[in-house]
């Protein structure tokens, strides 16, 4: 494909507009739909980034024949059934993370792509970091070997507000959504599959529904191992801080930055074209579509997570 990929971008919210920004800085790509429930609001993102046409339903931009491919940053609970629709319609798709939130919906995602030969992704946004990336290039090349992941991931959330500090719609959840981050960066990492895993959680919270502490372990099969703390009760710095313990040195990842164990700052300004993860996830994203090939973190090389997070699941259902 040589002509410019027409997009459609479903959710208007702080992860989409992360997105915009990302797809800005890559040739060749245009977005020309904007999908959000909020028609007055979306309209008002869609005329800062020069998008014509605006719409409250998937279904109106999947029935634009110039439309190539679908971005979806919608809820987590619409993730599944969007991604179908759009494979339905002969649409490209990326989905964000988390692909699913039932492991029957992911098998019929994958089950879809296999079917249409569509390019289908999940934005495992950690795969693309640079300072991820950076570990990885040191694994490939057989200079260091995972032996131990530490990762927190923690955020103040007690309330139902998105990064912006806008009220959400929806309710976000540790294991489905910020746990499949860690869960499928350590199978990667590890370069082996998850042969064990365990979890235990907190409270519920009486008012979202949800356990806000949770504590994972994961074990695989080349014998690395990984311990997950989880929290949306943290008041201090949000995000995920990942520390790498290995065989010949100490890395601690967070976000797109790098240090090593004695928190000396390591470069990574030159692994990739950009420093932004997202922006590297879309890149790679349009870049399997022209080429005809399966992206790195496709629906079908990140299926083995949601596996793992369905399996854990149902250990926390049954303590």
């Amino acid at each position: 494909m040589s002509k410019t990929i027409k997009v459609a971008l479903a959710g208007a919210g702080a992860f989409g507009i992360k997105h915009l920004d990302g797809i800005k800085n890559i040739d060749g790509v245009e977005v020309v739909s904007l999908i959000s429930r909020d028609l007055e609001k979306t309209r008002e993102v869609a005329d800062k980034y020069g998008i014509a046409h605006v719409t409250t339903d998937l279904a109106d931009s999947l029935a634009l024949p110039e439309v190539d491919a679908v971005i979806l940053c919608t809820p987590t609970q619409m993730h599944a059934a969007q991604a179908i629709a759009c494979l339905k319609a002969g649409k490209h798709v990326q989905v964000e993370i988390p692909l699913c939130d039932k492991l029957a919906d992911g098998e019929e995602v994958v089950r879809l792509q296999k079917e249409t030969g569509l390019v289908a992704m999940v934005g495992h946004t950690r795969r693309f970091n640079p300072s991820h990336q950076w570990v990885h290039k040191k694994i490939e090349a057989g200079e260091f070997n995972v032996q131990q992941m530490d990762v927190q991931t923690y955020f103040f959330r007690r309330t139902n507000m998105n990064a912006l500090g806008q009220p959400r719609s929806w309710t976000d959840h540790l294991l489905w959504h910020h746990a499949a981050h860690t869960v499928d960066l350590f199978a990667y990492q590890a370069g082996s599959p998850i042969v064990k895993a365990n979890a235990i959680q907190g409270p519920i919270h009486p008012a979202l529904g949800i356990a806000m502490d949770m504590s994972i372990q994961l074990k695989a099969a080349n014998g690395a191992i990984c311990t997950l703390s989880l929290s949306f009760n943290n008041d201090g710095p949000l995000g995920t801080f990942f520390r790498y313990i290995g065989d010949t040195g100490t890395y601690i990842a967070r976000y797109d930055d790098l240090v090593n164990g004695k928190e000396e700052k390591i470069d990574v300004s030159q692994v990739d074209v950009s420093m932004n993860g997202i922006e590297l996830q879309d890149r790679e994203f349009f870049a399997a579509i022209r080429e005809g090939r399966e992206p790195n973190s496709s629906v079908a090389s990140v299926f083995a997570c949601y596996q793992v997070l369905h399996d854990l699941e149902q250990q926390l259902n049954a303590a």
